[in-house]
């Protein structure tokens, strides 16, 4: 008997690789908002962000060919193509964040953020929230929720409860932030006595991996004054907001009003090519290249840099911060429309979404996960996120339209029609 796809991924990738799905999409090509199995059949993608202006675009895959074809090298030689993207990169961001550390996945960044706010500071204390995702080398899988450090979690790493639109810190919305920053500052003490010191806190400008909660902007504001009193830096992952995400705003942070001393990028950064990037202060970098001996032998190549600059110019001349914007009020509309006994909420910003669904005042993550699969079933393609796993995740590539949403509504209509609760 032949073997077939999965067990030769068991085979030579090992078990208990992640899938998507009880039957797994054997994925063969993809055209912008869209997928094709092996089989030929169509999906809408609502879940991708890697492919951030679409599928295969093909400014991205002429501008990766043609320097590819010229020149592929790392940085200890000179290129201006590095240069011209961090310039052009840098000039989006503002609050004096003008320089940039080139690495390949998120991860790498992350990581790096976190010796930045060493070095800066001389302390080694770190505060995440207590459901959340930050990447997967040792450092920042510490921050990570997902599964417990074996060994148990590092005595500097403090993880502080997650605000929570439906199930509050404090016990009422309207006291979120406060309370917020009240655990922050107790965390920090905390490390301050136990002498580890507060280097900074890293966080989702929207919380993403949270849940997504529906805050508003000015939410941060009492937290953040608790860290620069404490002299710590803001370390902001914008992985998943970033690059117009969350629609009129280039950023998480933008949206959310505030200015954090290092930004971390990843992976809608190149559309698929693997690109990621630590953007600092002037200050915080030279402190950072100070105290640690950094190269990356990957980071900021050549045509690395030409797809992600391709990825800058098809934002901006296809309008899709905008498009972000008013397709995402446009579904967000359709899906608070959406009627069903276990939607406790329908909520988004730009191009991001999620409905958190509830049985009885506890989260059904089992019914969530049968929406998941009823959905790919009718040709959509999403997931779920936040504590429980029952907040349903839509996060399409950019391009998304009307049409598209229009499509996508209307399978989870009759997806949510068929399943009664």
């Amino acid at each position: 008997m032949s073997e077939s796809l999965i067990e030769r991924r068991q085979r030579l990738l090992g078990l208990n690789v992640p899938v998507f799905y009880e039957d797994p999409v054997h994925i063969t090509r993809g055209e912008g908002v869209w997928l094709w199995d092996a089989a030929g059949r169509k999906y809408l993608d609502c879940y991708n962000n890697v492919p951030h202006v679409g599928h295969c675009h093909p400014r991205v895959v002429e501008a990766i060919a043609r320097q590819a074809a010229v020149l592929n090298t790392h940085t200890r030689y000179l290129h201006e193509g590095i240069l011209d993207y961090v310039e052009a990169l840098t000039a989006k961001i503002g609050h004096g964040l003008s320089q940039a550390i080139m690495v390949c996945t998120g991860s790498e960044a992350n990581d790096i953020a976190l010796r930045m706010a060493q070095a800066m500071t001389g302390k080694s204390g770190i505060i995440a929230t207590d459901n959340t995702y930050h990447g997967n080398t040792a450092a920042v899988s510490q921050l990570s929720t997902r599964r417990e450090p074996i060994g148990g979690r590092a005595g500097h790493v403090r993880l502080v409860p997650a605000p929570d639109g439906l199930r509050p810190i404090g016990g009422s919305v309207e006291g979120q932030a406060e309370a917020f920053a009240r655990e922050v500052g107790r965390a920090i003490v905390d490390l301050e006595e136990q002498g580890f010191g507060f280097s900074g806190m890293m966080l989702c400008p929207v919380f993403a991996n949270e849940g997504l909660p529906s805050l508003p902007p000015g939410f941060l504001e009492p937290v953040l004054g608790v860290i620069r009193r404490a002299r710590g830096l803001i370390l902001c992952d914008e992985v998943q907001p970033g690059f117009g995400r969350v629609g009129g705003h280039w950023w998480g942070h933008e949206a959310m009003g505030f200015a954090p001393d290092v930004v971390t990028l990843g992976k809608p950064m190149a559309n698929g090519h693997p690109v990621a990037a630590v953007v600092a202060r002037p200050d915080v970098m030279e402190a950072f290249r100070e105290a640690f001996g950094y190269f990356n032998t990957f980071g900021g190549n050549p045509v690395s840099c030409a797809a992600a600059m391709a990825v800058l110019q098809v934002i901006d001349e296809e309008g899709l911060v905008e498009n972000a914007r008013d397709v995402g009020a446009y579904l967000l509309d359709g899906l608070k429309a959406l009627k069903h006994p276990l939607i406790a909420e329908a909520r988004g910003t730009g191009l991001f979404f999620g409905i958190e669904f509830m049985r009885e005042d506890e989260p059904a993550g089992t019914f969530t996960a049968e929406v998941v699969e009823a959905m790919r079933r009718e040709g959509v393609l999403l997931n779920r996120l936040g504590r429980h796993g029952n907040v349903l995740k839509l996060r399409p590539p950019m391009p998304f339209s009307r049409q598209d949403a229009d499509f996508a509504l209307d399978a989870l209509a009759r997806v949510l029609k068929a399943m009664p609760g």
